[in-house]
């Protein structure tokens, strides 16, 4: 029996669905094997033996791997019940039988790992592994730096509390943000309670695997190496580390004095400024 393979690891090699899907699929009674039902998923499925789910035979595929560029309007599902479009419709037929490892939301972007793996999908996306997901976060208006603090020490939301492995400001209104566990919309829900609306979300790492110059709606297959990368969080970053521990007040005060310095300084030097379309006085020039 050692030489089987889990049911539900065999389902989604055969394109079916992710692990947790054929779970499902197992437990309801969907799936027959050698003709007769079975609705345990660690049932080891031996060489030879018929699978079926809801009538049609299922076979093992070879494994693929690609990447995909999400673009913003599109749903990660093979059928959307509100009839939404998919990622599915950016892949060929031949390309039809791959999961999605994690999801992105339908207003989020960014890299997408696609694979029929199971034991890939497993090592990417459980909490043991600690694999780190980077992205690139747009808010409605300036994001405090009491909030950012609050993103790595947690807050609690209405799914629990959420918190960031890192942070780091790109700008008033944007940030990179790094998570290890992702739960559903975590990024959004966070925001929100803090009172921000996201505006634009990307997320461009996955491991040590960052997001190319691949545009947008396109896919490509992912190399053996590149697999590697996806597997394993990088050991330096070229970017400026994000600080890991909330500032003190002491600091924060500290933080916020030359910013009021630099403002004062621009504001004197716009009072001697001469009006808008005024322009100094040019020297008389001397007659001989």
């Amino acid at each position: 029996m050692k030489d089987g393979t889990r049911l539900n690891k065999y389902l989604a090699s055969c394109g079916v669905g992710s692990r947790r899907a054929c779970d499902a699929l197992v437990q309801e009674g969907h799936v027959e094997i050698n003709g007769q039902p079975c609705m345990n998923p660690a049932h080891q499925v031996q060489p030879g033996d018929f699978v079926r789910v809801d009538g049609k035979r299922v076979v093992a595929k070879d494994n693929n791997v690609i990447m995909m560029h999400k673009p913003r309007g599109l749903v990660c599902t093979k059928r959307d019940e509100l009839g939404r479009n998919t990622i599915y419709e950016l892949l060929p037929g031949n390309m039809q039988h791959l999961h999605h490892v994690g999801r992105l939301d339908r207003e989020s972007e960014g890299l997408l790992v696609m694979t029929n793996d199971g034991t890939l999908s497993q090592s990417l996306i459980h909490p043991s592994k600690n694999i780190e997901k980077e992205y690139i976060v747009t808010a409605n208006q300036t994001i405090s730096d009491d909030h950012l603090d609050v993103f790595l020490t947690g807050l609690y939301t209405e799914d629990g509390k959420l918190k960031a492995a890192e942070v780091e400001r790109l700008s008033p209104r944007r940030i990179r943000i790094v998570l290890i566990t992702g739960h559903k919309r975590q990024i959004r829900m966070m925001f929100k309670t803090v009172g921000y609306t996201v505006q634009r979300l990307v997320r461009i790492r996955i491991g040590s695997f960052e997001l190319n110059d691949i545009p947008p709606g396109k896919w490509r297959p992912i190399s053996e190496e590149e697999i590697a990368l996806l597997k394993t969080n990088p050991d330096t970053k070229k970017r400026i580390k994000a600080r890991r521990k909330p500032r003190s007040k002491e600091a924060r005060e500290a933080g916020r004095r030359p910013a009021r310095k630099v403002a004062k300084k621009a504001a004197k030097k716009a009072a001697r400024r001469p009006p808008a379309g005024l322009t100094k006085k040019q020297p008389r020039k001397r007659k001989y």
